[in-house]
């Protein structure tokens, strides 16, 4: 298969400053999923989507392509990630003169992926060829059993309401948290432009992960807990 990884990172966050280089474990966050995408040797090209001059160089010094910064409009607050991959599979496709079998992009901000989790990921796709596949991890909460929502009158009731009465949470149906690590995206569904979010198509596969990888990099504190699991030898990438 020719695979295109994108590793998207802004210049710019307002939660934790500079963020997708800060350092983490003794290396900027960045590298992480660079060094992740090397050790699993599938990947036919690997690109940087950023509007940062500082991260498109450093990601140059590591082997990364970085033929573009984005665009003004795709760089912003609001920007939807599946717009942005589109950029830059277009662009690939368009510079390489490449056609691809498989995008996958992997979130700078929560680098608590192995190559087995890309391995078991590839797996799926090709036995269930989804629009969409991306990595879950089981959820803490349960919106059929112990998540509420305030309604109009300033009451609280079940976010979602189960079909019989529910009494514990082993009971609920299965459900999961997105752990914004791992999206596989079939080209077909990046070929339609109107298609602007993963949930814009009802062909989703997922791949459950190990609950240590249910954080991101949002906040200090984020940053602060998983220097913490490196620290503790509690995550290995290997």
């Amino acid at each position: 298969m020719k695979i295109l990884v994108t590793i998207c990172a802004r210049g710019g966050s307002k939660g934790v400053k500079n963020k997708n280089i800060r350092l983490l474990a003794g290396k900027p966050l960045i590298q992480h999923t660079i060094d992740v995408v090397k050790r699993w040797g599938k990947a036919t090209r690997i690109v940087c989507s950023t509007d940062s001059e500082k991260i498109a160089q450093y990601c140059k010094s590591q082997g990364v392509d970085t033929p573009f910064i984005r665009p003004e409009h795709l760089s912003n607050d609001v920007a939807g990630k599946v717009p942005v991959i589109r950029h830059a599979y277009n662009f690939c496709v368009n510079t390489y003169s490449e056609n691809y079998d498989l995008v996958i992009d992997l979130d700078v901000t929560n680098p608590l992926r192995k190559v087995l989790d890309l391995d078991n990921c590839l797996q799926i796709y090709k036995e269930k060829n989804p629009d969409i596949l991306l990595s879950v991890v089981e959820s803490r909460k349960n919106p059929y059993f112990n998540v509420v929502e305030e309604k109009e009158d300033g009451f609280v009731s079940l976010s979602k309401e189960p079909n019989n009465s529910i009494l514990s949470r082993q009971e609920a149906p299965n459900v999961f948290d997105l752990n914004t690590s791992i999206y596989f995206y079939n080209p077909s569904f990046l070929q339609n432009s109107q298609k602007r979010s993963v949930f814009d198509t009802e062909k989703v596969a997922h791949y459950v992960m190990d609950s240590i990888s249910f954080i991101d990099v949002d906040t200090e504190e984020d940053l602060f807990y998983m220097e913490f699991l490196f620290e503790r030898g509690l995550f290995k990438h290997d």
